[in-house]
């Protein structure tokens, strides 16, 4: 059973910057895929980034590449999502997921564990 607990979203102008963070425990951390995704109101969950076990594969959504980047750091079980130059349309609720395989997956029916979420909010 694992557990997934997210932190570091808020509210912050257009162009700002916000880490989050993402701690896992209840399983072998670098042995699953990691991701990221985000749900806006009245629209449906996007997958925004996503990282296999060992770190080494990436995934990006377009909407966010070169702004946003996703690391691991296993020996922490924690994984992170460094968002720059946000925009009012990142603003969502931004939920990290861990995937039933080592390696990377952007569907989300390959991810069996979700944290409870945490609130971006960028204003104009």
């Amino acid at each position: 059973q694992a557990q997934l607990v997210e932190s570091g979203g808020g509210l912050v102008q257009a162009g700002g910057s916000l880490r989050l963070s993402c701690a896992a425990s209840g399983r072998t951390f670098s042995a699953y895929a990691m991701g990221w995704f985000r749900q806006a109101p009245g629209k449906e969950r996007e997958t925004v980034a996503a990282i296999s076990g060992h770190g080494l594969s990436t995934y990006y959504a377009d909407s966010v590449k070169g702004r946003f980047t996703i690391s691991r750091d296993n020996a922490k079980n924690t994984v992170y999502l460094q968002m720059n130059s946000l925009k009012p349309e990142d603003t969502a609720v931004y939920y990290c997921a861990q995937a039933t395989t080592v390696a990377i997956t952007t569907m989300g029916a390959k991810y069996d564990y979700w944290g409870q979420g945490t609130q971006v909010t960028v204003s104009s």
